[in-house]
């Protein structure tokens, strides 16, 4: 498979660390997965379980679990918060993917991001499983605070286990246009917090980022590695617009949203603490939540104009 060639060429190790771990081919083979009923935990199952790989399906209750169930998978209950639950479903998993629950409006300090790192941290050091791949971020190595500072906290927990530990970061998620659908369709306009709208960034399909973390964790590795993910193209807002053009058959365009605004938005929608979003925004425009070296980056498959394309057919066109 020429993904996992690529992977293995271009992988960015930050440092290995020999360990003992039980060889592989004396244990059952089976990958835990968390997050499995989102895009991106749902895409690699689908792809390990395509490729004949056992797959345990972690949900938070039994009902998320039947579609799996009905797949083949085994099924698992339990929360990121429940250290207890967290170490059965992953005790005899030979690799385990942790998928962090997003928190888009958390309390000062990330208690919440926190309660998750303790569980799953505790979790792991009782299961044991000879791998894990953790879903990380472009921007957890950003020293400025911001949302993503919660993936900060959480590679630095996992990094200090002594386990073989992946931590995929990928780019900004094409699948948040998303919430432009309905105003592309409707006003002709996508509304977009990136600025200056012209300027491409990495960007990639939550379908891409399965599918590849179901190809690391089936690698064999030791220490700590990190691999930085993003699409087949850069992409600016204006690209985004384009592509809901194409799609749409109508003229859309982006218009940026004014930095002034942002704080009095963000608390109209609900929001009580709007600055880790405002400053993770921030790092993107300003630079500081980037890939430190695009050569290093891996390369997925799918178009901003295919993402857009499924978007709007499942919102019916």
């Amino acid at each position: 498979m020429a993904l996992t060639a690529t992977v293995d060429v271009e992988l960015k190790i930050r440092h290995s660390v020999p360990q003992r771990r039980e060889p592989t081919k004396w244990r059952r083979i089976m990958y835990a997965i968390t997050g499995i009923t989102g895009k991106v935990g749902g895409a690699m199952a689908r792809a390990l379980l395509a490729a004949g790989q056992p797959v345990r399906a972690i949900v938070r209750d039994a009902t998320k679990g039947r579609q799996w169930a009905a797949l083949g998978c085994d099924v698992a209950i339990a929360t990121m918060e429940d250290a207890e639950a967290l170490t059965q479903a992953f005790k005899g998993a030979t690799a385990v993917f942790i998928l962090p629950p997003p928190v888009f409006d958390p309390e000062p300090f990330y208690p919440e991001a926190q309660a998750v790192i303790d569980s799953v941290a505790t979790a792991l050091r009782a299961a044991k499983p000879a791998r894990v791949v953790c879903l990380s971020t472009v921007g957890a190595d950003a020293v400025q605070d911001n949302l993503l500072s919660q993936h900060t906290k959480m590679e630095t927990a996992l990094s200090a286990l002594p386990l073989a530990l992946t931590l995929l970061r990928p780019a900004w998620f094409l699948d948040n246009v998303a919430w432009d659908v309905s105003s592309a369709r409707g006003a002709g306009l996508i509304h977009s917090f990136l600025a200056p709208t012209g300027r491409a960034l990495p960007m990639v399909a939550a379908e891409d980022v399965g599918r590849v973390a179901a190809t690391l964790i089936q690698q064999d590795w030791s220490g700590t590695r990190i691999v930085e993910l993003e699409g087949p193209e850069r992409v600016s807002p204006d690209d985004l617009a384009a592509a809901f053009t194409t799609v749409l058959g109508k003229p859309v365009r982006a218009v940026p949203v004014p930095r002034e605004t942002w704080e009095a938005l963000f608390r109209s929608q609900g929001m009580r603490n709007p600055q880790p979003r405002m400053r993770m925004l921030d790092g993107f425009n300003e630079g500081w939540i980037a890939f430190a070296d695009e050569a290093r980056t891996i390369k997925g498959t799918i178009s901003a104009t295919t993402v857009v394309q499924a978007l709007v057919a499942g919102e019916g066109a």
